[in-house]
């Protein structure tokens, strides 16, 4: 079997996947130039690779001429769409944001430094269809762990992006990812993380174990965390991320959002939506409200699912 070296690996592979009657999963990147210490997709995935603008748009027409309502725009490091052929990320969201009968887009995940500020601006005040939610990856909260890791950024342009939307966009979900446990994370670099993504003001954790990847140059670092002392972070950060999340809804209980309702799973008498900030709401099951929008107040928190508001319709 020839296998292609991943240096080799510059052809894109267009696709727009369905999830539901409502959503769909569009790929504007693959591949990924960065190269941090712990990671393999470079290897696995090639170099960084894009779409074209007017072939994405053009997807995007034919979902909504498909009917469908919101697209989620999918890939590996999809801010740094566009380094192949000359066109930028910032572009081609505008482009998309033009496409008739879409009604949200979101951002999958974006790397803090491709989120520029002018791009958070654009979406607090220009933009159409743009939701205020945002997944962004840490990955360590301590300056001497994002260097060994080899990261393209450091605590305090983090803090940055992260305050920026804040400011911009007050009722913005903000999710990140973060690594417990990386090789290098002594006592003191876990210290510093834990209390930096104490005082951010973030929404919820996406926590991950540091697992070690053959190959990778992580491997290298000298020192290393126990499982026990991992899940121990990893405890105390998944305790940080439920605590700020319970605060972020709390704080919503009362206020009406535009709900766009999904296909409900076979037998289901209850169906579920989100708000443009990302909060799932779920209602009684009315059939002709499936893929399609209502005003709704947020009576409370649901006792059967707690990571979800109960829908008082308007």
């Amino acid at each position: 079997m020839e296998v292609t070296p991943f240096l080799e690996i510059r052809e894109f592979q267009p696709s727009c996947e369905r999830g539901d009657r409502t959503r769909y999963f569009l790929k504007v990147q693959d591949g990924c130039d960065y190269f941090c210490t712990y990671c393999t997709i470079p290897f696995a995935r090639g170099r960084s690779r894009s779409g074209n603008i007017d072939s994405l748009t053009d997807t995007a027409r034919r979902v909504a001429e498909e009917g469908g309502k919101e697209i989620v725009i999918t890939g590996v490091n999809i801010g740094d769409f566009g380094r192949d052929t000359g066109e930028t990320f910032f572009n081609l969201i505008k482009s998309l944001d033009s496409v008739e009968g879409i009604e949200r887009y979101r951002i999958s995940s974006i790397e803090p430094n491709l989120l520029t500020p002018e791009i958070i601006d654009w979406i607090a005040t220009e933009a159409r269809a743009f939701t205020p939610h945002f997944h962004i990856p840490l990955q360590a909260g301590s300056d001497e762990v994002l260097r060994l890791m080899n990261r393209r950024y450091d605590t305090a342009l983090f803090e940055s992006r992260i305050r920026k939307v804040r400011e911009a966009i007050p009722d913005a979900f903000i999710g990140i990812d973060i690594i417990a446990g990386a090789r290098g994370e002594t006592p003191e670099e876990w210290e510093k993380s834990y209390n930096f993504v104490k005082n951010l003001p973030v929404d919820k954790l996406h926590v991950f174990p540091y697992s070690e990847r053959p190959g990778t140059k992580a491997l290298n670092i000298g020192y290393v965390v126990s499982q026990e002392e991992k899940h121990r972070r990893v405890a105390q950060l998944t305790a940080l991320s439920d605590k700020k999340l319970h605060d972020f809804m709390t704080d919503r209980i009362g206020r009406e959002y535009e709900v766009l309702w999904e296909q409900p799973a076979p037998g289901n008498d209850r169906m579920h939506g989100f708000t443009p900030n990302y909060l799932r709401v779920v209602a009684p099951l009315d059939e002709a409200l499936i893929n399609r929008i209502s005003r709704v107040r947020l009576a409370g928190i649901d006792e059967m699912e707690n990571d979800s508001f109960i829908a008082e319709m308007l």
